[in-house]
């Protein structure tokens, strides 16, 4: 019986002191994201429901009142709210359905050999999304003003052509998008093509599978997990775009180029300060890009594979 009770004291003393360490390894990277993430959330959200205008540092009232959902209920009869959700949706398609199938695609053509120089298109590809957005926001800025390159281009086809875009506005934004970010899901999905068995691929092809059925039957169901984690990504990233319009556009002509971002920028630090609307802007984004990404994660077990 002593044996077994000193066996049993020795695996407990084993099991104690290895929670410990896992504690001692978690809690930092645990403290870091209740302080840098899950506080500044539920702050937001409990700001969100109060009058809170700056308080002393912005000579506002110090005293902070709950007035309840009445900045949500502001926020949606606005119709600038709207416009900018609107766009930001508009992003957000053209980042899902235009730069994950088109970096895809890219990495597919080089992965499988089918141009040469294969780096060098690779490393072209992925070129803008190593230089500042904001340099990148400044030279398209310039080439679709009205007397830039854009107009001049368009006119050596069409002398008659007059410069139209300032009826849709976000189409270059969206063209900037596309062009900047396709190159990030370019390298994901060609770091992932090589983890993929070159002989299993090959040993389709001897069977006598076509280069459509070896990708839609082989490829695509391995890289599904990866699928899913670049819609995130995507998503995510869509939603909080900031810096690239506001250095193109600035929200403008007439709010028509806003995103949820700038609105909220707008609501918060231009003109007389408004913290509370622009925190119910943020949950309201939060909120938008976890039922995307929710639909992505559905769709996903509904209809893709497993890696």
């Amino acid at each position: 019986m002593s044996k077994e009770r000193a066996k049993k004291d020795t695996l407990n003393s084993a099991l104690g002191e290895q929670q410990r360490s896992y504690w001692l390894l978690v809690l930092p990277a645990v403290v870091i994201y209740l302080s840098v993430m899950a506080f500044p959330t539920i702050f937001s959200v409990v700001l969100s429901m109060t009058n809170f205008n700056g308080g002393k540092v912005f000579g506002g009232r110090v005293p902070i009142e709950f007035v309840g959902l009445k900045w949500y209920k502001q926020l949606f009869v606005d119709e600038y709210f709207y416009l900018a959700l609107k766009n930001n949706l508009w992003i957000v398609m053209v980042s899902v359905f235009g730069q994950i199938p088109l970096g895809f695609f890219l990495a597919y053509v080089l992965y499988r050999g089918l141009v040469k120089k294969t780096d060098f298109f690779q490393t072209m590809i992925y070129l803008p999304c190593v230089i500042s957005t904001v340099v990148i926001g400044i030279l398209w800025k310039s080439f679709f003003a009205p007397y830039g390159a854009f107009p001049e281009i368009m006119r050596l086809f069409n002398p008659a052509y007059e410069y139209g875009l300032s009826n849709h506005p976000i189409l270059p934004v969206l063209f900037v998008i596309l062009w900047m970010y396709t190159g990030t899901y370019l390298i994901i999905f060609m770091a992932n093509l090589q983890k993929i068995d070159s002989a299993v691929i090959e040993a389709a092809r001897i069977d006598g599978a076509s280069e459509v059925q070896s990708l839609r039957y082989i490829i695509l169901p391995a890289l599904s997990g990866v699928i899913v984690t670049s819609c995130i990504l995507a998503i995510s990233g869509s939603l909080k775009s900031f810096d690239l319009i506001y250095v193109m556009t600035g929200g403008g002509p007439a709010n028509r180029t806003s995103v949820l971002s700038v609105y909220m920028f707008d609501k918060a630090f231009k003109g007389a300060p408004r913290y509370p609307l622009a925190n119910a802007i943020s949950t309201v984004m939060v909120t938008i890009s976890f039922m995307l990404i929710g639909l992505t994660k559905w769709a996903e077990s509904k209809f893709g594979g497993r890696e």
